[in-house]
């Protein structure tokens, strides 16, 4: 039964870690058309970067023990690609030759990456909800 919750726990990590891609992906999105940041260059498109707890071989860990299996965020790293160029004259961030440094994110990449990233949610969330059902039918068969 033990390892019954620890599927749970799992299934949460992957949770949190899609749930931080889906924040990342937003904030991506959201500042798609932002020319100028604090430090006056256009927003970099940045991404989350998971890794599993164990780097152990995934056979081996079953095998062993699930104690350490699960997904954590390895780091949120900056696309390094250059911006996009726009011709723009009239704009105060244009350059001499009339260029604007557009940030680097793609808005159809984006959306790409949150559906695969809202699917991955929804595959933990039916992970957990199948391991509460196998749970709940154990705990009426032992209650019998």
């Amino acid at each position: 039964m033990l390892s019954m919750f620890k599927v749970l726990e799992i299934s949460a990590t992957g949770l949190s870690a899609e749930r931080l891609r889906m924040d990342i992906i937003s904030n991506n999105i959201a500042n798609a058309n932002a020319t100028s940041t604090v430090d006056g260059t256009p927003y970099k498109r940045k991404s989350v970067l998971l890794r599993s707890k164990d780097m152990q071989e995934f056979g081996i860990n079953l095998n062993n023990s699930i104690e350490l299996l699960g997904v954590e965020v390895a780091g949120i790293v900056e696309d390094n690609s250059p911006p996009v160029l726009k011709f723009d004259p009239d704009n105060p961030y244009a350059n001499e030759e009339g260029f604007i440094e557009l940030p680097n994110v793609n808005i159809l990449n984006e959306m790409v990456d949150m559906i695969s990233a809202t699917r991955s949610y929804e595959a933990n969330i039916t992970a957990i909800e199948s391991t509460k059902q196998m749970i709940t039918k154990t705990i009426s068969l032992v209650n019998k």
